[in-house]
């Protein structure tokens, strides 16, 4: 069962093929023997997850309950789900059981989608690598000697092994997308907005969109119905209707202007990676596509200024971690000013205290000009290139990510280098736009991914493109070797 896709789970369940109690219960069972080769759970809620199962097969029965009803996934462990740890991935949060559901969550739950666990990420969504996980790293499936990527890399890596259909995960520099190539599997981030945000614990807030990890377009079409919603709790949510994704999957892409832009396949980028990109653009060519040079002259600009607005911004978010009202508190202090300094000390790692650190640095007197508003009028150059670039082209496409996934430690201790693994898909998020990952070859046995950006709320030519490109290839049926060898 874990060997078919979303969409196929939710036509065998409809056909009464297995019920989801069973189908719950594989998972769980995957998860008990599999996991602690790749550490991509952090809890696992066993009892309730076939609690949950059990109702959405009597609603099942019962007739017209959405796709998603019965279907086993996983949240990432950044959405607050209520009665459950909900920990960041960070020592700071380690006892922190929520009160209350994300909005995401909630939309899930009302689609009887079956939560299976909560899923490892870097701290705080902070890292290109999973490296920085309070609970250790997640390590990539297909090669348990790298990196799956970050900061979903245990939502990227849960789908790659198997140990889930589908996956929540979130995006502020490249979080869904660039796991999602290093790990072989299919991620969304939707337009800025698209999905609430609200109970989705915040580090870069302008910068902030939640989106689904799948093996496949179609299974991502399926999600985004569901996590899609207008939200008056969240200030930034979007007022506008939600299309049905999954009916929109069956466009010729005959005819689609493909931009590519010349600032993605310069310096930094692996040789096979772009030859991989190159055919995957040529594939899509032969399909009746059409390929056309474009500009973004601000790309270089992009790490430089994201790295200072997203700290910025981390260091407002995470100053409610004082060890005053939840999470993680030092033991025996001997003052207020010891009980903040110790606790904030003990519950952070180092990536979060660089940030926090860099970002405060950046708002401080004297230097506010200098810095975070530059790199704010930087951001409007970055959008202003892909507004000029949508004038003729209806999608943009290039590689994820600069190469595969590398070796543990192999950038641990040269954080701008690992900064740089994000240079391709920063600049999205910077201008709010949807970005799409979809596997599109291998480099030394290892998964590459191919990039498409859209427009505003162009999710659905995103995944129509994606969905026709996985039609005519079968890289996202891909799986590694090590599971391949499963009896």
């Amino acid at each position: 069962m874990h060997r078919l896709t979303l969409a196929q789970l939710a036509e065998g369940l409809r056909q009464r093929q297995f019920s989801s109690e069973e189908l719950t219960k594989h998972y769980l069972d995957r998860i008990k023997k599999l996991d602690q080769h790749y550490n991509s759970y952090i809890t696992v809620t066993e009892e309730s997850a076939l609690q949950q199962a059990r109702q959405a097969d009597k609603r099942l029965a019962e007739g017209g309950a959405p796709l998603l009803c019965g279907i086993p996934i996983a949240h990432k462990d950044i959405f607050c789900t209520e009665g459950v740890r909900t920990s960041c991935g960070s020592r700071m949060l380690d006892n922190f059981i929520s009160p209350y559901n994300a909005t995401v969550v909630e939309n899930l739950i009302n689609d009887g989608a079956v939560m299976l666990g909560k899923t490892n990420m870097d701290e705080f969504a902070m890292g290109s690598s999973n490296e920085t996980s309070y609970y250790g790293p997640v390590k990539n499936p297909w090669d348990t000697n790298c990196v799956p990527g970050g900061s979903s890399g245990g939502s990227a890596a849960a789908v790659a092994a198997m140990l889930a259909v589908a996956t929540t995960a979130t995006d502020t520099g490249g979080s869904i997308r660039q796991p999602a190539a290093l790990c072989g599997v299919s991620g969304l981030k939707p337009t800025y907005g698209r999905v609430s945000r609200w109970g989705m614990i915040a580090f870069a807030s302008s910068l902030d969109q939640a989106g689904p990890i799948a093996r496949s377009a179609e299974d991502l079409a399926i999600m985004l119905n569901s996590m899609a919603s207008f939200d008056p709790k969240d200030s930034t949510s979007i007022d506008r209707a939600v299309p049905d994704y999954h009916t929109h999957l069956s466009t010729s892409v005959k005819g689609l202007r493909i931009g590519v832009p010349e600032e993605y396949f310069g310096e930094g980028l692996n040789p096979a990676t772009a030859t991989v990109i190159q055919q995957a653009l040529k594939e899509l060519e032969s399909m009746g596509a059409s390929l056309v040079n474009i500009r973004l002259p601000h790309t270089p600009l992009a790490v430089p200024a994201y790295y200072v607005i997203a700290p910025a911004e981390c260091s407002a978010n995470l100053s409610r971690f004082d060890g005053v009202r939840y999470g993680h508190r030092c033991d025996n202090p001997t003052d207020l000013e010891d009980l903040y300094k110790r606790s904030r000390g003990e519950g952070f790692g180092d990536e979060v205290k660089r940030r926090i650190l860099v970002g405060t640095y950046a708002l401080s007197a004297g230097y506010y000009d200098a810095y975070y508003r530059k790199a704010q009028q930087v951001r409007r150059l970055i959008k202003q290139d892909f507004m000029e670039a949508f004038e003729s082209v209806d999608v943009i496409m290039g590689p994820t990510s600069p190469s595969p996934a590398f070796a543990f430690g192999a950038k641990g201790d040269d954080p701008v280098a690992m900064y740089l693994e994000d240079i391709f898909t920063i600049a999205t998020n910077l201008a709010g736009l949807p970005g799409l990952s979809i596997p599109a070859g291998l480099v030394d046995n290892k998964p590459v991914g191919l990039q498409m950006i859209g427009n505003y709320f162009d999710e659905a030519l995103l995944l129509n493109a994606a969905h026709q490109f996985q039609l005519q290839t079968d890289w996202h049926q891909r799986h590694p070797s090590s599971l391949e060898e499963e009896a």
